[in-house]
């Protein structure tokens, strides 16, 4: 990382995670989406900015076996608020709970945004109702003697979050919509671009492509970034590999990491964001993956035979044109 700040991930949470089945205290729509407020004080009591929990969904008889992970949007008086945007069936069940339903919760799980040290000024970048998982951590940082700052945007108005919440911490603060329903018209990145130079760290959380802008951004200027990833995270816990990234290491080698462990929080500027989704010849393992040609034994005495790479295939994971 550039600027001086901590260059190695937050402490995980203490293991093992809080399971239980919870109680949903409160339902409010915001805009496009949903937030509940859970009954999980032991949750609620260890949780830190930047985690998630995750939820079994559809009910003890329910045939989704995978769990929803989810933001932890904040917590207080032993509750935990997670905010839902309904895409699928199973984030549209969350979605519908009600007052007194309950619900099988696991958490809190992830890494969280590492803390800058005190009075560090900071900008804050939230996307959609990525923004809700930035307001804990804006009170966090005023605590401890920091400047906020903070943009949030949305393709509409409609998709907008927690916008009082933030607004009421950070200033400056600006609004930015793609079709100017609300704030400014433009892109977040565009806010990031003026105020960047004032601050010594960055956050952000939304949608892959906008955290590869502002971690761009950030790099570009000089400062460390720090992003939470959207990433699907089937278990949650590390076991099933769904959710990793390519990420550079210390060392300056990429390494497969996994979302949910290792992350979701990571610096801006160790994210391969273009590789995202492909297997890179260069990470550590791909020449026992396949991605890298075999070397030909030779007879004693004779030089090496140069192989030729073999010809890229454009379905095979990544192929490079």
């Amino acid at each position: 990382m550039t600027g001086g700040l901590l260059t190695e991930p937050a402490p995980a949470a203490p293991w093992p995670p809080v399971q239980r089945v919870v109680t949903v205290a409160g339902r409010r729509p915001v805009g496009a989406y949903v937030e509940l407020s859970l009954a999980a004080p032991e949750v609620a009591e260890r949780a830190v900015p930047g985690q998630f929990v995750a939820f079994a969904v559809g009910g003890p008889t329910s045939a989704h076996l995978l769990r929803r992970s989810i933001a932890i949007a904040g917590v207080g008086g032993g509750q935990v608020q997670v905010v839902v945007s309904a895409h699928g069936p199973g984030s549209s069940w969350l979605a519908g709970l009600a007052p007194g339903d309950v619900v099988d919760v696991v958490g809190p799980l992830g890494r969280p945004f590492p803390m800058p040290p005190p009075g560090t000024p900071a900008l804050l970048v939230g996307g959609g109702y990525g923004a809700a998982a930035l307001v804990g951590l804006a009170g966090r940082l005023r605590a401890t003697g920091s400047e906020v700052a903070a943009v949030t945007g949305a393709a509409s108005a409609g998709r907008l979050c927690s916008v009082q919440e933030l607004g009421s911490l950070a200033a400056p603060f600006v609004v930015m919509t793609d079709d100017g329903s609300a704030g400014r018209r433009g892109w977040v990145t565009d806010a990031v671009a003026e105020l960047v130079n004032g601050a010594g760290v960055v956050y952000a959380c939304g949608p892959m492509g906008m955290l590869r802008a502002v971690a761009d951004v950030a790099t570009a200027a000089g400062v460390p970034s720090y992003v939470a990833v959207e990433e699907s995270m089937a278990c949650g816990i590390g076991v099933c590999m769904t959710c990793v990234l390519p990420v550079v290491g210390g060392d300056g080698r990429t390494r497969f990491a996994r979302s949910c462990v290792e992350g979701p929080v990571f610096g801006g500027d160790r994210v391969r964001f273009a590789d995202v989704g492909t297997l890179p010849a260069d990470v550590v393992g791909a020449d026992a993956m396949g991605l890298t040609p075999p070397a030909v034994p030779t007879p004693a005495g004779s030089p090496p035979t140069p192989v030729a790479p073999p010809e890229a295939d454009p379905g095979t994971p990544g192929a490079s044109s």
